[in-house]
């Protein structure tokens, strides 16, 4: 069976507000289901692990859009659709094929060595110090706290941005542009005009920045990386680069941290467990990343040649949804139980950091972050309680992102 445009598809909801919910939906539809996405685009969600993770790997399944994406060119035509520039219509390690990936990626990834990642601790571990006082002194009088914005926000803010030299002029830009790029709630032109013209202002501010003043930071080392041949990135690919790294460091972990607050706060019992040492802070980082994965969906991939799922034909040319959240919450994968919160099960296969040549460089160092900040937030108050209900916190406004707007506590 194959599906043409003008089958009935499912709409992913913009704004994201209940992800698990609309993953239950459409893997209730087949292992593979077409969808529409924000402005009207079509694409194919696949709705389990196991064909997720054969669509990663499958050398007939590609990320460029330009050489494998039949709507590539009709872009122009829908101007509901350029919201999707900023994922897709970038060069970098995100959007390329084959050799030209493998090119982007071998000068890239010497820039987050597992050597340089750990000589970041101490520093991640001041900077978490730091925040907690901040946090202390916001709610020392009982009132509640917005621990996403004190502090899982601002820890992986400030590392990025020491991480990558972005001066302090342009820190509060840097955050508003990943936000504007994750934002799916409004596919208009207008925000698509605003994302464009920011990628260029900021980022080409931190690129003229660093050229003029060099440091031991990544973007001078993106500037100046050459390989052993004497290649190096273009303009244009060391401009989407940093987009992409930076953007990827950033927001991620801001929801890594975020959601696993508030999954332990929402379960005293796993929480005390925790703080026995029954149940180890990397299983709770896993089965976060699993259960509440810090990307939900990601745009886009493309299928290079005809794909049988099942008994369902994804035609070339046609774009996939690469969608972790749906993976993390399958149950023919991690059983009946896969909606719930539980870090003692050991579940460590998520593909929240992806999986194969794609596989994301930067995921050592949002476990640092995440491995310092969470034990030191219940250690410094350790009677930390949660200022909301039950379906009182409301979702960031995407349908990419998965991470909560705010998250009130009370120190106790």
């Amino acid at each position: 069976m194959t599906v043409s445009d003008a089958v009935e598809r499912f709409a992913v909801d913009p704004f994201g507000a209940d992800i698990a919910a609309e993953t239950a939906a459409l893997r209730a539809l087949g292992p593979i289901v077409p969808v529409e996405l924000p402005g009207g685009i079509p694409a194919w969600a696949p709705t389990g692990h196991d064909v997720l993770k054969d669509l990663i790997l499958d050398p007939r399944v590609s990320k460029n859009p330009r050489l494998h994406w039949r709507l590539w060119t009709e872009l122009g035509e829908h101007p509901s659709w350029g919201w999707v520039l900023g994922w897709v219509g970038v060069v970098n390690m995100f959007t390329t094929y084959g050799p030209e990936h493998a090119r982007l990626r071998r000068l890239v990834a010497p820039s987050f060595t597992h050597k340089r990642t750990e000589a970041m601790r101490p520093r991640v571990e001041t900077i978490t110090a730091e925040l907690l006082d901040t946090v202390e002194r916001a709610g020392a009088d009982g009132a509640a706290v917005d621990v996403k914005a004190l502090f899982a926000y601002e820890l992986p803010l400030r590392m990025i941005c020491e991480l990558f030299g972005v001066p302090a002029e342009l820190r509060a830009d840097t955050a508003e542009l990943i936000a504007a790029i994750m934002d799916t709630s409004d596919p208009g032109p207008e925000h698509t005009a605003f994302v464009q013209e920011r990628i260029g202002t900021v980022l080409g501010s931190l690129i003229a920045h660093k050229t003029a003043h060099p440091g031991d930071d990544m973007t001078t080392e993106l500037i100046r990386v050459r390989d052993e041949d004497g290649d190096r990135l273009s303009d244009e690919e060391l401009l989407y680069t940093l987009l992409l790294v930076i953007g990827a460091g950033f927001e991620t972990t801001v929801n890594l941290i975020g959601n696993a607050v508030v999954a332990l706060l929402s379960d005293p019992g796993q929480l005390a467990a925790v703080r026995a040492g029954d149940i180890s802070w990397d299983a709770v980082i896993d089965e976060t990343l699993r259960v509440h994965p810090s990307i939900a969906a990601l745009p886009l991939r493309y299928a290079v040649s005809d794909l049988k799922i099942g008994d369902v034909v994804v035609p070339a040319g046609d774009a996939i949804l690469t969608t972790y959240a749906a993976a993390g919450l399958d149950p023919e994968h991690h059983g009946d139980t896969a909606h719930l919160f539980d870090a003692a099960r050991g579940t460590d296969d998520h593909l929240a950091f992806g999986i194969g040549v794609h596989r994301c460089v930067g995921a050592p160092l949002a476990r640092l972050e995440a491995r310092t900040a969470l034990p030191a937030l219940f250690d410094r108050f350790p009677a930390l309680t949660p200022a909301f209900a039950p379906g009182d916190l409301r979702q960031v406004p995407s349908f990419i992102a998965f991470g909560w707007q705010r998250i009130p506590v009370r120190l106790g």
